[in-house]
């Protein structure tokens, strides 16, 4: 064998043991290659056109929710800042009310006070001028009891009727 047959069937064998191909440009290459474009022509219209359009039809069709599901966003945002105004305006109309109850209870509060007060400062004021004249009754009383009673000790400890 020639020096240049051995050093390829050296590399070719290299070649072979890391994984590498040959290839070798025959005839039956130019067969797989007609046997090819033949099998492209004939499924391409067959196969890959049909596949193609149900491959675009799928995407306009996920296409078409993702905007159908972009304008119900908006309109549920819409919805969210209409409902929140109206829940707003609410509060603030029903903090209003609340105010206005809490101002018009503190001012019956103050009346039923006022009113209680007057009462009271009455009863008080007819208690004492009761208690005055209760007073007076009974210091007149114990006055003409206290010179009964002083003529009576008088007598006792003199022995003796006292006269006045």
């Amino acid at each position: 064998m020639s020096l240049l047959s051995v050093s390829t069937l050296t590399a070719s064998r290299q070649i072979l043991a890391e994984g590498g191909v040959t290839v070798d440009f025959d005839l039956s290459l130019f067969v797989q290659v007609i046997i090819f474009v033949a099998l492209i022509i004939v499924l391409k219209p067959m196969l890959f056109d049909p596949m193609m359009r149900l491959f675009e039809a799928r995407e306009k069709r996920i296409e078409g929710t993702r905007r159908e599901a972009s304008k119900e966003d908006e309109r549920s945002s819409k919805a969210l800042a209409e409902y929140e105004a109206i829940l707003a305006k609410a509060r603030a109309a029903g903090a209003a009310q609340r105010d206005a109850l809490r101002a018009e209870s503190v001012r019956k509060e103050a009346e039923l006070m006022a009113g209680v007060r007057e009462k009271a400062a009455a009863t008080l004021q007819h208690g004492r001028a009761n208690i005055t004249t209760e007073a007076d009754a009974a210091r007149k009383q114990l006055r003409t009891e206290a010179t009964a009673l002083g003529r009576q000790i008088a007598g006792r400890v003199l022995g003796r009727e006292v006269s006045s």
